[in-house]
């Protein structure tokens, strides 16, 4: 059961990030953004049920929650408090998902040539992009690589952000560059 540590305003002034003292998942992002997605996931659809939410992410010791803009903050915090109280803290199914989440590089639709680009790619992300988004609320993963197009996927407080889909994506396009100047950043 996860203690709140501290709730912090994100630069979406439509979302919240929760800093926890247990960890919801080790490693393992959590995104969804609709109550159909939530389904399988307890805690996401508790949250969802309140009125207002649109966008769930949660990692390790943090979870941003989004909402419409038509809801206070002041009240909506308390009713979010306590599924997230009353959620398990991180479990061995973690690992399982990190696994699956991993994937992507080993897909056999890919070359080795592409699989070592995807690589590349994923470990100058996580290096110099993704901290600053999971810093805001947030993150991003790859979805995958077609063509010149690597499609991308905001999540959390990211997923909304009118930011995301302009000096963030340009940023990250730029560094991608790096690895091949023909790649174009696709956010889907």
């Amino acid at each position: 059961m996860p203690k709140i540590a501290d709730i912090e305003v994100t630069p979406n002034p439509n979302a919240r990030k929760f800093i926890l003292r247990e960890p919801l998942s080790w490693g393992i992002a959590h995104a969804f953004d609709s109550a159909e997605e939530a389904e399988s996931d307890t805690l996401a659809k508790a949250l969802f049920a309140i009125t207002g939410v649109t966008n769930v992410f949660y990692v390790d010791h943090w979870l941003t929650v989004t909402q419409d803009g038509m809801q206070e903050w002041s009240s909506m915090l308390r009713e979010l408090a306590v599924p997230i109280r009353e959620a398990p803290a991180a479990d061995d199914r973690s690992e399982a998902l990190g696994a699956a989440n991993s994937a992507l590089l080993d897909d056999e639709r890919y070359s080795p040539e592409e699989r070592e680009k995807l690589m590349a790619i994923s470990e100058l992300l996580d290096e110099r992009v993704r901290p600053f988004l999971q810093g805001d609320g947030g993150d991003l993963f790859i979805v995958g690589l077609e063509g010149n197009q690597l499609h991308v996927h905001y999540q959390g407080a990211c997923g909304s952000c009118p930011s995301s889909l302009s000096g963030t994506l340009a940023g990250i396009e730029s560094l991608v560059h790096q690895i091949d100047p023909d790649l174009e950043v696709v956010p889907v």
